[in-house]
């Protein structure tokens, strides 16, 4: 399975803590962004389109340190910019390691074969490398050639050193089906821990707004896509709730909930997720306390939320439904209480 059975466990454990608080707006997975730097310029992201001054900005180990103690989510991702570029990305780590966090350190990969020996392997450390297809989409996707190419060798002398690799995958309007499923298919040969695939919703700063997808075009692809999967004609390892691959088939119809992914950059913690640029809150209390969450997901009727169906805001959804089916909340309850 691509979630170890410790995380499975210890995620599980921490969403029945939640529920036995009384809690009904908590986090999951914070997505923390030490700097918005990158080495690419992908025509899908908007992260490098801040200004200079802002570039130029780091967080430091402590306000990263800070940022995880402050919301308590079990699982942080490192996403940028490129976390590589960091000159304290090591130390980021190892502090979130020790503080008992899963960690998936998001790249393109270009920087990661030089800096494999600033880590060390672990249960609780990823690296998550981005790749939206094979050669000829990523290069694309990325508007460089031969970034395909780094980033599997990169893959491979990762894992020949014990590190554990998962990869995320974006899939925008002009997917083709036939290939995203060859390159799954190619994944598989890699011995990866896991895929994520998402589809591509409207960032507003990305300076490519004509390939996001619509939510009956996500609906429809992913039907296409995932067929030999469902068939059982394919074994690929996904890094997901199976109930969230079900929502985006259109298999389940969930609700947004925005608060299981938080995002904290230099910025500070953003409101209401890191796709709207709405400003930000110097603390994660502000945010939870502040923000007018009914404002916000496909029920809101918010024309920003109408098509999105994107894992930050549905991820917890599908965990928190995935655990009424399977009856674990009475199995850990159990485990917690004593009793």
């Amino acid at each position: 399975m691509a979630v170890s059975l410790k995380q499975a466990f210890e995620v599980g454990k921490y969403l029945i803590s939640q529920r036995l608080a009384g809690r009904e707006r908590f986090p999951l997975v914070l997505m923390l962004e030490p700097l918005f730097r990158c080495n690419l310029a992908c025509p899908g992201c908007g992260k490098i389109q801040h200004p200079g001054e802002i570039l130029r900005r780091n967080l430091t180990p402590e306000e990263c340190f800070r940022a995880v103690e402050e919301c308590g989510a079990p699982i942080v991702t490192i996403p940028g910019g490129e976390p590589l570029l960091h000159p304290q990305i090591d130390q980021i780590v190892e502090g979130l390691v020790d503080r008992g966090k899963f960690v998936y350190l998001c790249t393109n990969a270009i920087l990661l074969e030089k800096n494999l020996d600033k880590f060390t392997p672990s249960d609780y450390f990823s690296f998550s490398v981005h790749l939206d297809g094979l050669r000829e989409e990523h290069d694309k996707a990325v508007d460089r050639e031969g970034v395909f190419e780094i980033a599997v060798r990169a893959i491979k002398a990762a894992k020949a050193r014990g590190f554990r690799v998962t990869t995320n995958t974006t899939v925008f309007n002009n997917a083709d089906p036939g290939r995203v499923r060859e390159f799954f298919d190619f994944l598989a040969t890699l011995d990866i821990d896991g895929m994520m695939v998402s589809p591509g919703y409207s960032y507003e700063w990305a300076p490519d707004q004509e390939h996001f997808l619509e939510r009956e075009q996500t609906r429809a692809l992913f039907r296409e896509i995932l067929a030999p999967y469902r068939s059982g004609q394919a074994q690929w390892n996904f890094n997901h709730n199976p109930l969230f691959l079900d929502f985006l088939e259109g298999l389940k119809d969930y609700e947004c909930t925005p608060w299981g992914m938080p995002s904290y950059s230099v910025l500070g913690w953003q409101k209401p997720c890191y796709l709207l640029n709405e400003g930000h809150y110097a603390t994660w209390q502000e945010l939870l306390d502040n923000t007018r969450w009914e404002d916000y997901g496909h029920a809101s009727g918010n024309p920003k939320c109408r098509d999105c169906m994107v894992h930050c805001g549905y991820e917890q959804t599908a965990a928190i439904d995935a655990m009424e089916i399977t009856n674990i909340p009475r199995v850990l309850a159990s485990v917690i209480t004593g009793r």
